[in-house]
């Protein structure tokens, strides 16, 4: 079965253009969005910001937020800035990611993950980002190194 007509061809637009469609709504967010609760609320070339907020089922046995559902946020912040320095025709993947935890989270405080671009090139992108509750509280930062490629 073929996509809709209407679909865009997305190897055809830069990264911050596909982004840009999924901030805008006219394409669906990405499925981890849904199952870890977070959306995209901020976008720029070499920038993203993604929002969320925690609950009790991401909770690990010593009775706070998982370091798994930070580290995704910050996965996602840090990807999503490699994302959008994509020209048309690449793709990304993540290397390696480093995630320091700061602080304990807990269920209800809502947080927001912000990426930025170290330094993108031909073939390889290095990201950094943080993760704050919205009262500028650290929780969590992390460090990215992606491989750049053109699509098959």
């Amino acid at each position: 079965m073929s996509p809709p007509s209407d679909t865009p061809d997305l190897a055809a637009l830069s990264g911050l253009d596909q982004l840009r469609l999924m901030l805008d709504g006219r394409l669906p967010p990405a499925p981890i969005a849904g199952t870890v609760g977070f959306h995209l609320t901020e976008l720029a070339e070499g920038r993203v910001a993604f929002e969320g907020e925690p609950t009790l089922a991401v909770y690990n046995p010593i009775g706070s937020v998982h370091g798994g559902w930070m580290a995704t946020l910050l996965d996602s912040a840090c990807g999503c800035a490699v994302h959008s320095m994509l020209k048309p025709g690449q793709a990304y993947t993540t290397l390696e990611l480093k995630t320091v935890f700061h602080k304990a989270l807990k269920a209800g405080v809502p947080v927001r993950a912000e990426g930025r671009i170290v330094q993108s090139g031909r073939r390889a992108a290095f990201s950094e980002a943080d993760l704050r509750g919205l009262d500028g509280t650290l929780y969590a930062t992390a460090t990215s190194t992606c491989l750049v490629m053109e699509r098959a």
